[in-house]
């Protein structure tokens, strides 16, 4: 096997961030698993809630399609997966990414003679970056990467985010972000072992980063797929931040994965000592969390999923069981955080382009979102590693984001 330093290199010029880490090592995006017989929740505000339809959101991707293809910079984003967002106080949404390809792309045809735009091969590649939108709009790129690599061998991804008070009752307002911090490993952790969750804070209105805290080590942790990273997805109630978690079960061959939810006061995200784990019966500080989903076997999900509150019920988004998995997006639901969770319930197969090509993970935008309509994002990939940064790099739309607009309605 290479040593870290040589598989980090390879990691960098694959460009496949967290994307392949979730179709291939996760076992080919087995996010969820077969439904068991559940009896809804004796609870007059909950019921059960399921997509009654969805439809291709063409504006959103076609708006970061203009945005990668746009050559009048040429240190900006063309092209990215891991995609969260966050809306700041002045209006402006803040889009993260994972694994992001910088630099220019050019127009079509491409060198193999196909119609549609491509990227040099030696087009930089970083570990995270950020983007601003305003009025629907995407506008520019912040410098990247924007949070730098922890260690030799290490990096960052940031995940789920969100704008709250300095510290509880404060007036100044900041952004926290998740970070997942990953270490270059062997098979099956080609693709990164599990490290810590961070969380990161962002000054406002200029998104300067003030600091990085580690919430969560998980090095001590022996078995790298019982390590728990938080921060896939965020749902606010009440006064807390709930944070959901996930496992890589998978990379280790364990038949499913184990989601894990997590709660914060507001305006603490970033105080280690404010978190709370669920331990299967309470909220813990310092606890070994216990999951709220999976059992290793027939039920449980991947380390990338989202979570919604609708009309009193919790949703969660995770790709379908099976085959299903590389191309269907099915939903739980649950009355509370920590469950139990029911489902899956009706699923969905977002377009794909031509290919080899996978989708993974769906991530709701409830910024963009209202009117009864929940905007979701879901990333496509080349879905083989052999060969990978070619395709990438000849067709700049599989690494892109692209989007849906569902509707949620009562279970029947």
């Amino acid at each position: 096997m290479p040593d870290d330093a040589e598989t980090a290199r390879a990691r960098q010029r694959t460009g496949t961030g967290i994307g392949l880490l979730l179709v291939l090592v996760l076992g080919a995006a087995l996010l969820i698993a077969l439904p068991e017989d559940e009896s809804p929740d004796d609870d007059a505000t909950c019921r059960a809630r399921t997509v009654a339809s969805w439809r291709a959101d063409d504006g959103l991707t076609a708006e970061f399609a203009r945005y990668g293809d746009d050559a009048t910079r040429t240190d900006d984003w063309t092209g990215g997966d891991g995609t969260h967002s966050v809306r700041l106080p002045d209006g402006r949404v803040l889009w993260l990414f994972s694994d992001t390809y910088l630099g220019r792309v050019y127009g079509p045809p491409n060198p193999a003679g196909e119609s549609h735009a491509w990227r040099d091969a030696t087009a930089p590649l970083v570990r995270n970056s950020a983007v601003l939108m305003r009025d629907g709009r995407l506008e520019t790129t912040l410098p990247a990467p924007l949070f730098a690599d922890p260690a030799p061998n290490q990096w960052r991804w940031p995940v789920a985010a969100r704008v709250e008070p300095r510290s509880p009752g404060s007036s100044e307002q900041v952004v926290r972000v998740l970070l997942w911090v990953r270490t270059a490993g062997q098979a099956p952790w080609i693709y990164g072992v599990p490290t810590a969750t961070e969380v990161a804070t962002l000054s406002l209105p200029d998104l300067r980063l003030e600091s990085v805290v580690k919430v969560l080590d998980q090095q001590l942790v022996p078995d790298p797929s019982r390590r728990v990273l938080f921060g896939t997805t965020l749902v606010e109630e009440d006064g807390w931040t709930y944070v959901f978690g996930g496992d890589d079960g998978q990379a280790a061959s364990r038949p499913a994965s184990h989601a894990y939810v997590a709660r914060v006061p507001e305006g603490r995200l970033g105080d280690p000592a404010a978190w709370r784990y669920w331990t299967g019966s309470a909220w813990a500080a310092g606890a070994r969390p216990r999951p709220v989903l999976g059992d290793g076997q027939r039920r449980g999900v991947g380390s990338a999923f989202s979570v919604v509150r609708d009309d009193g019920t919790y949703v969660l988004f995770t790709m379908a069981a099976g085959a299903k998995g590389l191309t269907t997006v099915a939903s739980y639901w649950a009355c509370s955080p920590a469950g139990p969770w029911h489902g899956p319930a009706k699923e969905f197969s977002p377009s794909l382009p031509q290919g080899q090509v996978a989708a993974y993970n769906p991530q709701a935008h409830p910024v963009l979102s209202g009117g009864g309509r929940l905007v979701l994002s879901y990333d496509v990939n080349w879905l083989e590693t052999t060969g990978a940064a070619a395709q990438l790099s000849r067709n700049v739309s599989l690494y892109r984001p692209r989007f849906v607009t569902l509707r949620l309605a009562p279970a029947r």
